[in-house]
């Protein structure tokens, strides 16, 4: 009996003396979570705001680019980009991630501007929800958006006018392949190239056609007007695909007697310009455009009003001396 109450006796104080260094244990650890709170520079950091990016073309080099630069300034702020946008170019699709994007709740979006009145409502739905949208590379200005990042493209337009007219080669009779009359940022290369070419005697607009920003379309459309207008000198294309198709429809037609020039510097049109086969291309500023972008959510993000157009320069890349090089604007 004497030994089971002295083996009884035994467990009560295990217990005891168990629960005692598991009660010291707890109260060390909640004291060393309280001093490392209350040591300077060691506060919990906020979590990161979440962004969406919506490329038009998922793999194409500007919008990769334009994440890039994106990423570099989000790393900066505390921000975390998530990217998506449609494999091929489909606007109904950029709508339905914007949408996708919308139901997230994400901290803020970027978006291309699309030009139409469904895409007008899916950003009024965003600013409704209290989600910040800037639009980048091409604007929708009838929106609720709170800024536009990009080119100027009116300007861009204008600027491209100043180099066909004060090259001493090419006609002045002139055809225009643009990406898509539905984008707001094509409408405004070609009102731009048009008002600055309309009061120059001697030079004329007479083709303008499509190329659904694809460089297969671009060399189908050039060829086209090539034989339609035989006294075409020289044609402009105003996406970054176009140059490269512009010079295979002109090989199509058989021509080699007219001046090329294009918008952005993929590898196609470097090398074309190179060859000495594109007079010129105006360069836009992707990397610049996703940074600033960022910076501007950023900026709103801390109580301040943004403006509601917040232009990135462009350059010109022509040939140097047998080779490409960019002149600032």
């Amino acid at each position: 009996m004497s030994n089971r109450k002295w083996s009884l006796g035994l467990v009560v104080v295990a217990l005891v003396f168990g629960y005692v260094l598991i009660r010291f244990f707890a109260s060390t650890t909640m004291v060393d979570d309280l001093i490392h709170r209350m040591e300077p520079g060691k506060a919990a950091a906020p979590p990161a705001k979440h962004i969406v990016l919506i490329a038009q073309e998922f793999d194409n080099p500007f919008w990769r680019e334009m994440k890039q630069g994106a990423d570099q300034a989000a790393e900066r702020l505390g921000m975390k980009i998530d990217y998506t946008g449609p494999i091929r170019i489909d606007p109904s699709e950029q709508s339905r991630l914007l949408e996708k994007a919308i139901a997230a709740k994400p901290d803020g979006i970027l978006v291309q501007g699309l030009g139409s009145a469904d895409y007008d409502r899916l950003i009024a739905k965003a600013i409704g929800q209290g989600i910040p949208v800037l639009t980048v590379d091409a604007d929708e200005p009838g929106s609720r958006r709170l800024a536009y990042v990009g080119t100027d493209n009116r300007k861009a337009g204008e600027r491209m006018g100043e180099l066909v007219v004060g090259s001493a080669q090419g006609g002045g009779r002139i055809g225009v392949i643009i990406g898509s009359e539905f984008a707001d940022n094509q409408r405004q290369r070609l009102e731009g190239f048009r008002a600055y070419v309309s009061g120059i005697p001697g030079y004329q607009v007479v083709d303008v056609r499509s190329s659904n920003i694809s460089r297969i379309g671009a060399a189908k459309q050039a060829e086209a007007m090539l034989r339609q207008h035989p006294e075409i000198g020289t044609i402009v294309g105003f996406s970054a695909l176009d140059a490269g198709g512009i010079l295979e429809g002109m090989k199509a037609a058989g021509r080699e007697d007219v001046r090329v020039y294009g918008f952005d510097d993929l590898e196609a049109t470097r090398k074309g310009i190179a060859a000495g086969d594109i007079a010129a291309s105006i360069v836009q500023e992707p990397r610049e455009i996703g940074a600033q972008a960022i910076r501007l959510l950023d900026r709103w993000f801390r109580g301040e009003k943004l403006p509601s157009q917040h232009f990135i320069s462009t350059s010109v890349l022509v040939r140097e001396h047998g080779q490409t090089g960019g002149t600032t604007p």
